[in-house]
C-alpha cells in the first residue's frame, strides 16, 4: 500500500497546541488551543470514527535564541523564530507518524512553522504541497513591504521562500514551496506592496467577487482538480477571520464581507469528498474577542464538515478523508 492510499485513508488525527500571540497586533490568540478543546473538537473528531492523539500545547521556554540579526521590520522575531524552529520539528515528527495534524492556534505566524513541516514531510514522499488560504487577508508582506511590521502579515509569503526572513528556521530545514502551489482564498483586505507581490508571483486569489460571480463549488473544485492533476496534498490554513463577523466576532482583525455559515460549509464538504487534505491550521481565533464561545464552536463545527460529518447522510466517496478501506 502507498502513501497515496495510507493518508486518505487514515483514521488517526493529531492535535498540536501552538498557544502563540506576538504575531498580531491584538494580544489573546494564545488562548485559542484552550478555547477549540473546550468547545470539543476531540469529542467531535472521536464521535466520527477517528482515533485522536493528543499531544498538548507545544512550549518554547527551553528553546534558546539565536544570534542572527533580526530584520528591521518584524516585530517579536526572536519569539516567533522560536515557535517557528519548534513548529517546524514537532509538525515533521507527527506528520511521520501517518496521523494528520491539526495545528490549533495562536496567530497565523504560526503557519511558517507548520507549513514549512508538511511540506518536508510530503516533498520526501515525492509529492507537492498545496495551500488553501482561507484568510481575509493575503499576508504575503516581507519586511520590505509591511505596514505594521507584524509578522502574521508574513506567513504566507515566508512558506514561498519570499527573502527577509531567512534566518527564522535557524538549523532546521527550509521546505519552500512554488507560490503556484498558494491559492489565498476569501480575499478582501491586502496592503498596496503585497498585492503587487502577489501579482508579480502570478499568485491564486479567489477574492470576494470570484466567490459572489462564481460561487465557492466553483472555485473549490478548480482547486481540487489542480491538485489531483499534479498528484498533490493539500494543507488548509483556516483563519477563522475568513468568515464575515456577524459568523465569527472572535478575532483581532475583523472584515466586513467574508463568507457565510452555509459558504464555509460547502467549502469544507467538497474538501473532505476530495480526500486531499493531509493536515489543517485553525487560527487567529481569539476567546477574548468572542461572544460566549460562538467562534470556537463554529470552527469546530467546520472542522466537523471538514472530517465527515453530515446532515443528511450521502455516499461517501472512497477516497473521502477517513473512508474506509
Amino acid at each position: 500500500m502507498t502513501d497515496r492510499t495510507i493518508w486518505d485513508r487514515t483514521r488517526r488525527i493529531a492535535l498540536l497546541g501552538a498557544p502563540i500571540d506576538m504575531g498580531a497586533s491584538q494580544r489573546g490568540t494564545l488562548m485559542g488551543p484552550a478555547a477549540l478543546r473546550t468547545a470539543g473538537l476531540a469529542t467531535l473528531l472521536d464521535s466520527l470514527g477517528f482515533d485522536v492523539d493528543e499531544y498538548g500545547d507545544l512550549s518554547v521556554a527551553e528553546i534558546a535564541d539565536l544570534t542572527d540579526t533580526p530584520p528591521d521590520k518584524a516585530n517579536h522575531y526572536r519569539e516567533i523564530q522560536r515557535w517557528t524552529r519548534a513548529l517546524s520539528s514537532r509538525g515533521y515528527e507527527i506528520a511521520r507518524t501517518g496521523a494528520i495534524p491539526i495545528f490549533l492556534g495562536g496567530d497565523h505566524s504560526l503557519s511558517m512553522g507548520s507549513v514549512n513541516a508538511m511540506a518536508r514531510h510530503w516533498q520526501e514522499r515525492g509529492r507537492k504541497l498545496f495551500v488553501l488560504w482561507l484568510d481575509a487577508h493575503a499576508d504575503y508582506n516581507t519586511p520590505e513591504t509591511t505596514i505594521t511590521a507584524n509578522m502574521h502579515g508574513m506567513s504566507a509569503a515566508f512558506l514561498c521562500g519570499e527573502p527577509g526572513l531567512d534566518g527564522l528556521l535557524g538549523g532546521e530545514p527550509r521546505a519552500s514551496i512554488d507560490p503556484g502551489q498558494l491559492e489565498l482564498f476569501g480575499t478582501r483586505s491586502i496592503d498596496k506592496l503585497e498585492k503587487d507581490l502577489v501579482q508579480a508571483r502570478r499568485i491564486r486569489v479567489a477574492d470576494m467577487r470570484q466567490m459572489d460571480e462564481f460561487g465557492v463549488g466553483v472555485l473549490i473544485r478548480r482547486l481540487i482538480e489542480r491538485v489531483k492533476e499534479n498528484d498533490g496534498v493539500l494543507h488548509v490554513s483556516f483563519d477563522v477571520d475568513f468568515l464575515d463577523p456577524c459568523v465569527a466576532p472572535g478575532v483581532g482583525t475583523t472584515v466586513p464581507g467574508g463568507a457565510t455559515y452555509r459558504e464555509a460549509h460547502l467549502i469544507m464538504e467538497l474538501l473532505h469528498d476530495s480526500g486531499l487534505v493531509g493536515s489543517v491550521d485553525i487560527v487567529e481565533l481569539n476567546p477574548f474577542l468572542d461572544e460566549r464561545g460562538r467562534t470556537a464552536r463554529t470552527a469546530v463545527e467546520l472542522i466537523g464538515s471538514l472530517f465527515g460529518q453530515q446532515i443528511v447522510d450521502r455516499p461517501t466517496p472512497s477516497n473521502a478523508i477517513g473512508a474506509g478501506e
